[in-house]
């Protein structure tokens, strides 16, 4: 962590607030609005590098940040996108079976599979 703070040149409370906290909530709000609207899964990719590049920004503008440090963008981007994709997938595998509970069944907290079929 020690190394992205000196990359992006903000402090601590600066990366929680706006990376962590503002970013991620976003984050996470995005990767839940697209599977719930049955979107692709590799959607929620493009959509936090737009975000990465809102929170770039305004740590820029608000703190003073690097604002075209690639290596601090790239820090940025893999957060939200884990976000994102956790989000996505916590969400689509309650929706699939909550909607199909006949055909699948929870199998770990992001994941479902299909039911055996019953003899």
């Amino acid at each position: 962590m020690n190394t992205y703070l000196a990359l992006s040149g903000t402090s601590l409370p600066v990366f929680i607030g706006i990376t962590l906290i503002l970013g991620g909530g976003c984050a996470w709000m995005t990767g839940r609005a697209l599977a719930l609207s049955w979107r692709p899964q590799w959607q929620y990719v493009i959509y936090a590098l737009m975000l990465t590049a809102a929170a770039r920004f305004l740590t820029f503008a608000l703190f003073d940040g690097a604002l075209l440090s690639l290596g601090a963008y790239f820090a940025d981007a893999i957060i939200l996108i884990v976000i994102a994709a956790i989000a996505f997938r916590l969400t689509r595998a309650r929706q699939m079976v909550r909607q199909y509970p006949w055909d699948y069944e929870r199998r770990f907290l992001v994941s479902y599979r299909a039911r055996a079929p019953k003899e």
